[in-house]
């Protein structure tokens, strides 16, 4: 029996309009266009502005996007996965409303959270459902509201991330193309450096933490930086070890958007010549998990059948991970 590989046979794509430049956060924090392009690589970030839309309006948007530019019956789609760090509300899925608003009747759906691998944990989850042979369409998006969980006064956050959500169609290949390999790894002890202290059931939401801004994003930068830096890099170097890969074999690197220093230096392991590694880091900043999509979306007409992409990513919790992807179609066919 041959093997059933999973491929990406789609992308669709969503950014809200309104444009947050360094400019403007001049006026907002202490801070400046030159000391955050610096360190970062950031220009601009789109915001969702408005109040009644959260991450769901993302991911609808993204996924209608796909399946207006594949041409697909929504009913035909078995799986819809939303990852995410910004849900819609607690305990009742993002993924399962995303579902019902795009048409996806016959699907079943739910959340993956794992910061900013989302993405990449939910290819391998996408994967793993098409390779077993009972699902033909599984529909995995990436969304994230950022800005509702940012506070504008920490010049810490408040400068990366961004809000946005992308999507794509794993099906099964029958020539082998899809995802190759995957180098999955997590470390409890990191959780401290970056988290949302409160709102959880650690500590239950009060006017206390309310008032002590528990419930934005935290994040102890050069903990994070360094830990990034060190393990974005050797999964990637790891992933094309193991698959006898040499810098010749990739033709791009596609790693999570969180700063450009991090992105350089994964690269510089890898041995990867910079016009193989997709950014768009300046126009959109941090969308945690709609990044790795995202990036494909823009890229997508670069892209050709047979392209070897490695993808890598580093978020909260800790979480990273490499996953080696070989890409199912050229745009224009």
């Amino acid at each position: 029996m041959t093997e059933i590989t999973a491929a990406i046979t789609a992308v669709g794509a969503y950014l809200p309009d309104h444009r947050l430049t360094n400019a403007e956060l001049e006026t907002m924090v202490e801070t400046n266009d030159e000391w955050i392009t610096t360190r970062t690589g950031i220009k601009e970030r789109r915001i969702l502005r408005d109040k009644d839309k959260g991450t769901s309006y993302l991911a609808i948007k993204a996924a209608e996007d796909l399946i207006q530019k594949k041409n697909l019956d929504p009913a035909e789609i078995d799986l819809v996965l939303v990852g995410t760090a910004t849900p819609d509300m607690p305990v009742a899925s993002t993924a399962v409303y995303v579902a019902s608003e795009i048409g996806a009747v016959n699907a079943f759906a739910y959340d993956i959270q794992a910061a900013c691998s989302n993405f990449l944990y939910g290819m391998s989850t996408a994967a793993s459902y098409v390779a077993s042979g009972r699902y033909k369409k599984v529909l995995l998006i990436g969304a994230d509201k950022m800005s509702s969980i940012i506070d504008y006064t920490d010049r810490a956050t408040c400068i990366i991330f961004g809000d946005g959500a992308g999507a794509v169609l794993f099906e099964p290949s029958e020539e082998g193309y899809g995802l190759q390999d995957e180098y999955l790894r997590s470390d409890g002890q990191g959780r401290q450096f970056l988290k949302i202290e409160a709102g959880g059931s650690l500590m239950p939401a009060s006017e206390e933490t309310v008032r002590n801004k528990k419930h934005y994003v935290y994040q102890d930068g050069k903990s994070v930086f360094k830990f990034a830096v060190s393990n974005m890099a050797d999964v990637a170097a790891k992933i094309m070890e193991r698959n006898n890969l040499s810098e010749e074999d990739v033709q791009w690197l596609v790693p999570h958007q969180a700063n450009k220093r991090i992105i350089d230096a994964t690269a510089n392991r890898m041995g990867v010549d910079s016009s193989k590694v997709m950014m768009n880091i300046e126009k959109y900043g941090n969308t945690t998990s709609a990044t790795l999509p995202l990036l494909l979306n823009d890229y997508e007409k670069q892209l050709k059948k047979g392209d070897n992409l490695v993808f890598a990513a580093f978020g909260g919790g800790f979480t990273w991970g490499a996953v080696y992807l070989t890409w199912a179609y050229d745009t224009d066919a």
